[in-house]
C-alpha cells in the first residue's frame, strides 16, 4: 500500500509515526506539504518523501489521506480533480461531508470520512469511520489500518451520525480536561499540594476508565459499586445531581453535535 498525505500537520505526523512504528516502509509514504520547515521535520523524523506541491509521484498511490484543515481542503484537493483512478480517499478533515469532498474531486466517490481525536497524538485515539458504498472490503481494511496506527476505530453506519461522533469523541478530550481541571481545583482548595492534586486527579480518571474498559458490567453498575449508602461518594453524587451536572453534560454534547451540522453546511458551500 502506497499512501500520499495531503498536509503534514500534527495528525499526519501522528499517523505516519504510528505506521512507521508498525513497520510500514518509509518508501511507501509521501507527503504534500507547502511549508518547508514541516517538510524538513518529516524527512528527518521518518525518512518519507516530501514535496511542496502535487506532482505525478503524489498521484502514484493506493490511498490518498486528506490531512489539512477543513477550510483549506477544497483548495488542497483541486489538483486531484478528475485525475484519480481507483485510489481510496480518506478524509480526516472535521465536519466536511463526503458529498462536498466528492464534488470537489470531480464527483469521485471512493471515499472514507473519519473523525480521529487528539489522543491519537500519543497513539491512544479513537476514530469513527464512515465509508461510501463504493468502498469495498479491501478499501475499508486499508482505511482501518491507517487509523489503527494511532489507536482504536469504530465504523459508523450512517454519515449523519458522524456529527455525533465529533460531539462525543472528537470534542470529548476537552470535556475530560474540563472535569480534570475541576477535580484538581477542588483538591488544591482542600489543601493538597499541586503535584498531589494533579496526580490524584489524573490517575483516578485513568484507572476508572481502564476499569470500565475491562469490565463486562455497565458503567452505571460500576458507579453504584463505588457509592456506599450514606458515604462520601453518595454525598458528592447528590451534589452533582442537585446542580444538574449530568443534564448539563448531555446538553453540551447535543450543542456540539448541532454546531457540527451547522459547520458542515458552512464548509460545504460553493
Amino acid at each position: 500500500m502506497k499512501i500520499t498525505f495531503i498536509g503534514g500537520g500534527n495528525m499526519a505526523v501522528a499517523l505516519i509515526g504510528g505506521l512507521r512504528k508498525q513497520g510500514f516502509s518509509a518508501a511507501g509514504i509521501q507527503v504534500v506539504e507547502p511549508f518547508e520547515q514541516a517538510r524538513e521535520r518529516l524527512v528527518a523524523a521518518f525518512g518519507v518523501r516530501c514535496t511542496a506541491a502535487v506532482d505525478a509521484a503524489a498521484l502514484n498511490c493506493e490511498v490518498l489521506v486528506l490531512a489539512v484543515k477543513p477550510q483549506q481542503l477544497r483548495e488542497a484537493v483541486a489538483p486531484f480533480c478528475g485525475k484519480l483512478d481507483g485510489q481510496l480517499v480518506v478524509s480526516i478533515a472535521a465536519g466536511l461531508r463526503m458529498a462536498d469532498i466528492s464534488r470537489w474531486l470531480g464527483n469521485y466517490n471512493k471515499l472514507v470520512r473519519t473523525m480521529p481525536n487528539t489522543p491519537a497524538l500519543i497513539g491512544a485515539g479513537i476514530t469513527g469511520l464512515f465509508a461510501d458504498p463504493s468502498v469495498d472490503l479491501e478499501g475499508r481494511t486499508q482505511a482501518e489500518k491507517i487509523l489503527n496506527a494511532v489507536g482504536s476505530t469504530v465504523w459508523i453506519d450512517n454519515e449523519e451520525k458522524m456529527d455525533a461522533v465529533t460531539a462525543v469523541s472528537g470534542s470529548g478530550p476537552a470535556y475530560v480536561f474540563y472535569f480534570l481541571e475541576a477535580m484538581e481545583a477542588a483538591a488544591l482548595n482542600l489543601g493538597l499540594d499541586p503535584y498531589s492534586a494533579r496526580r490524584l486527579s489524573i490517575e483516578t480518571f485513568l484507572g476508572a476508565a481502564r476499569l470500565a474498559e475491562q469490565s463486562g458490567e455497565s458503567i452505571s453498575t460500576l458507579r453504584e459499586r463505588v457509592t456506599s449508602k450514606g458515604g462520601t461518594t453518595e454525598a458528592a453524587l447528590r451534589s452533582f445531581g442537585a446542580n444538574g451536572i449530568a443534564g448539563a453534560i448531555e446538553h453540551g454534547i447535543m450543542a456540539a453535535e448541532a454546531r457540527g451540522r451547522e459547520l458542515g453546511d458552512i464548509l460545504g458551500k460553493d
